[in-house]
């Protein structure tokens, strides 16, 4: 119903917090395996386990309402087999409460996507730079370029005839992306796409500007909480040194009174 209508909004989180803010602005709330590189501190996604995606996916599932919340299965714990894929898949929606999970992998995943859609889980394909295969691909480098965009389309192609309800592009030429968001009947999500897709993705940290030294050419940054943030760690740090913190506003008397100490 949402193919070329408005465009969905997606964002990721990872904490309650974080999936209380975006819930109010998104359609969808994407509890990506990218937390092993905002949160935890690595340098792929490649040592996230499911552990961890239950984790996190539980702390978003108290702070959502309305926006459909998916959640990534992590690498090794689906493409071993469909039967690895759906028992995995199966706990992440049991023990977290999400209503999809997300994949990555075109015409290679298509026997999974459809063995899982026939029993009754929700996949969005993801298709184009897949992050999981970095080491395979050469590094974080743009997909679908030249004689290339025929794997791609495939790939969109396939994962939508297996039983996706929607497809993540990601760093894709912008006319590639087009062109298979014309040819799919479902909605695609861009990221470092085109703005031809029928929604976008970030993750959140990035578009709050959190981080200083990662600045992909995909992203547009919308705040500099980084920024903000380190000056009011270090104003916090200066008070504490110069003795200015704590002030007396923020001290308790030492008063009786009824009732008990103040």
């Amino acid at each position: 119903m949402r193919k070329g209508q408005t465009p969905l909004v997606c964002l990721t989180a990872y904490t309650t917090p974080i999936a209380r803010l975006v819930d109010r602005h998104c359609d969808i709330v994407l509890v990506g395996d990218s937390v092993g590189m905002v949160l935890h501190g690595l340098s792929s996604t490649l040592g996230v386990t499911l552990d961890m995606m239950i984790m996190h996916g539980q702390a978003v599932r108290r702070g959502l309402v309305r926006a459909l919340m998916v959640v990534d299965l992590p690498f090794g714990s689906y493409e071993e087999s469909p039967e690895q894929a759906f028992r995995n898949a199966a706990r992440l929606m049991a023990e977290t409460g999400c209503a999809a999970v997300k994949l990555e992998g075109g015409q290679t995943m298509a026997e999974t996507i459809r063995f899982l859609a026939a029993r009754g889980v929700p996949v969005m394909a993801h298709v184009g730079l897949t992050p999981q295969a970095v080491n395979t691909l050469g590094g974080y480098r743009v997909q679908g370029r030249g004689d290339d965009a025929e794997r791609i389309r495939r790939d969109a192609g396939a994962v939508t005839k297996a039983g996706a309800f929607s497809v993540v592009l990601e760093k894709v030429p912008e006319p590639l992306a087009k062109r298979i968001t014309a040819e799919i009947a479902v909605p695609t999500i861009g990221i470092g796409a085109s703005l031809a897709c029928d929604g976008q993705i970030l993750v959140s940290d990035d578009m709050l500007g959190l981080f200083s030294s990662f600045r992909p050419k995909f992203v547009k940054r919308y705040a500099e909480l980084g920024d903000q943030a380190d000056a009011a760690i270090a104003a916090y740090a200066a008070d504490v040194r110069e003795r200015r913190f704590p002030a007396a506003e923020h001290l308790y008397a030492n008063e009786t009174k009824a009732g008990g100490v103040t």
